[in-house]
């Protein structure tokens, strides 16, 4: 098996658009902890973190298939975009306001215009990408399928799909798990055009 541990981000990017599913898993590797980290320390909830986490790598591996990332060196910190974006949209589900740390910081960390995700300006962009997952998330088996539309639609935690579902908190994240690499096989053999 190759080693990819010496490949750049962007050139691990590059192989997994070509459909090497070992680059991307080299990515995960790589920046996983600091993601993951930057979702705990804004929610302060392990297992919200744990959702967050699965829905932004949801989001990053259809926008690198759709050809939405832009080679730059800067992987992590657009991982961290989208992460801070799918967190407020968590934020604004739940109608809460004042989510972490003080009133003036949080504020400012999460409107701050640095931290804004342009694809979001782009409403064309956006509705590509979700009618995209749409057909991914509709050739998924029917468990994985069951659990991606509560975590993605309905916003549910991990603890109320497995409830929901009749089965154990590990096979829910199991088949969300199972889902995202699923995905992630089927965008490659997606006819996905990149959105100007």
């Amino acid at each position: 098996m190759q080693n990819y541990s010496l490949e750049t981000d962007d050139q691990l990017v590059r192989l997994y658009e070509e459909g090497n599913d070992a680059a991307f898993d080299q990515l995960l590797a790589r920046h996983q902890q600091k993601v993951f980290s930057y979702i705990l320390a804004m929610v302060h909830d392990e297992d919200k973190s744990n959702d967050l986490f699965q829905e932004v790598f949801i989001k990053a591996i259809v926008r690198i298939r759709s050809h939405q990332y832009v080679e730059s060196g800067r992987f992590l910190q657009w991982v961290i975009r989208i992460a801070h974006n799918v967190i407020i949209d968590a934020f604004r589900h739940e109608q809460l306001n004042l989510v972490v740390g003080t009133y003036d910081e949080s504020r400012k960390l999460l409107n701050s215009a640095g931290m804004a995700d342009t694809a979001y300006e782009d409403t064309a962009a956006v509705e590509q990408t979700y009618s995209d997952l749409e057909t991914l998330i509709d050739r998924l088996p029917e468990a994985q399928r069951q659990v991606v539309r509560m975590r993605i639609y309905e916003n549910k935690p991990f603890k109320e799909i497995a409830r929901l579902t009749r089965c154990s908190i590990n096979t829910a994240l199991g088949r969300m798990h199972y889902a995202v690499n699923n995905l992630r096989r089927m965008a490659l053999h997606m006819d996905m055009e990149p959105v100007a």
